[in-house]
């Protein structure tokens, strides 16, 4: 078994693109509306958007590879790329996908491990997230690695108002 990251640049626009689309609805199209996936992933994932993020120097975007295939994402932002006005000492994890097909192989941990070890490498003193208040088993997950609730935003899925929860962590 072999896992490795790739950082992903303007040249991995498309996969990337098929890629967030593709585990979004994986993770979520079950308990939303065809209707509102349509509009989130038109809004979130289009290339003029993903083509911004990745141009982002606070951002990063990485590929993870299981066995040689593309296995899921991470993005992590510092500073004002936070999607929540956290401080210059936290870094944010705000998208972490496994496919379907990968899960329960600890790519999930590698990639939060990866998370880290950047804000430590940056000088954060915290790490945090959200994530969705009907995702149990993502909170679950996060929970075990010592991630605690912090309190809560609004996430729009298309035209619903949905609660992300706030987890985070202090690093040592």
């Amino acid at each position: 078994m072999s896992i490795h990251l790739k950082k992903c640049t303007l040249k991995d626009l498309h996969e990337l693109q098929e890629m967030s689309c593709e585990t979004f609805k994986e993770t979520f199209m079950h308990q939303n509306s065809p209707e509102n996936m349509n509009s989130y992933l038109e809004k979130a994932f289009n290339l003029k958007q993903l083509e911004k993020e990745l141009a982002n120097l606070s951002s990063q975007f990485f590929f993870v590879y299981f066995n040689m295939e593309a296995a899921g994402y991470l993005k992590v932002n510092t500073n004002d790329a936070q999607s929540e006005e956290m401080g210059k000492e936290s870094l944010e994890i705000e998208r972490i996908y496994i496919r379907n097909n990968f899960q329960k192989q600890g790519l999930g941990k590698f990639l939060l491990n990866k998370a880290m070890d950047i804000a430590m490498e940056c000088g954060k003193k915290k790490i945090w997230l959200g994530v969705w208040e009907k995702n149990i088993n993502a909170i679950a997950f996060y929970k075990k690695l010592g991630f605690a609730e912090k309190g809560t935003h609004s996430f729009y899925m298309g035209d619903e108002e949905q609660t992300d929860l706030i987890m985070a962590k202090t690093l040592s």
